[in-house]
């Protein structure tokens, strides 16, 4: 059983708002074929989960963020709340690339699935990189943004790993800007391998978009090592802000 599978069963709030919030969007799915409605249900679900765990997030740096731009939001992973704390603070179109086995469960993986979200392939690299031509074409045909985790997965000691290139290809193939993002303090929400929520504050950091205009997936390498380290500084440096949620 995975972690969040098990962490939906063990706690009864999260489990019912997950639920309740992924069967209103499958109805609403039904005459909704952007999916546009159904993220703002995601978002809705999002506050939820936030306030349930006790968990308030500032926000820095919203203001680079234009609401109906498209972008390629790359991001720090270190818990599964990182998600929800994006869709909850972040005021775009948001789908994001989740591996295959969260579309499996039931209630959260229907949602996924009928929304359009984009199921990632680690164990087999040619649907992996078929996934990648996929979800840009979905950028550009919709002008959505994407979530992307470079790391590939949570980090298990809360240092940033090394990136994948696949963020800076999906901004490349779909010539829209990456922009750096920085979750502090969610790790000692809810760690890697804990079902246990410890409320808190959190920080959510988002950096300047970098473009990606004239650039070829020839420098994916460069742009990837360049957001990374946008990353680092962001996770290092200090800031005010005012707690949004």
């Amino acid at each position: 059983m995975s972690a969040l599978r098990a962490w939906l069963i063990t706690d009864p709030l999260i489990a019912l708002a997950t639920i309740l919030f992924a069967s209103i969007s499958m109805i609403v799915s039904l005459f909704d074929n952007a999916g546009r409605r159904q993220a703002a249900i995601a978002r809705a679900w999002s506050r939820v989960l936030l306030a349930v765990s006790g968990v308030k997030v500032r926000v820095e740096g919203g203001g680079k963020i234009s609401p109906g731009g498209s972008y390629v939001f790359a991001s720090n992973h270190a818990s599964y709340m990182d998600t929800p704390a994006a869709l909850a603070n972040i005021p775009v179109q948001f789908r994001f690339m989740a591996k295959k086995g969260l579309f499996s469960i039931p209630f959260l993986g229907w949602h996924l699935a009928r929304a359009g979200h984009i199921p990632v392939f680690r164990d087999n690299p040619r649907a992996a990189v078929k996934t990648l031509g996929l979800a840009a074409g979905a950028i550009q045909k919709h002008g959505i943004s994407l979530i992307v985790f470079p790391e590939g997965g949570r980090t298990a000691t809360g240092d940033l790993q090394e990136f994948k290139d696949g963020a800076a290809f999906l901004a490349i193939r779909a010539q829209i800007p990456v922009v750096p993002m920085a979750t502090i303090g969610m790790r000692s929400i809810l760690p890697i391998h804990s079902l246990t929520f410890h409320g808190g504050h959190v920080t959510l950091r988002i950096g300047e978009p970098i473009s990606t205009k004239g650039m070829t997936t020839h420098q994916r390498g460069e742009l990837t090592a360049l957001t990374r380290q946008k990353i680092v500084e962001m996770l290092e440096q200090k800031g005010d802000s005012q707690w949004v949620s």
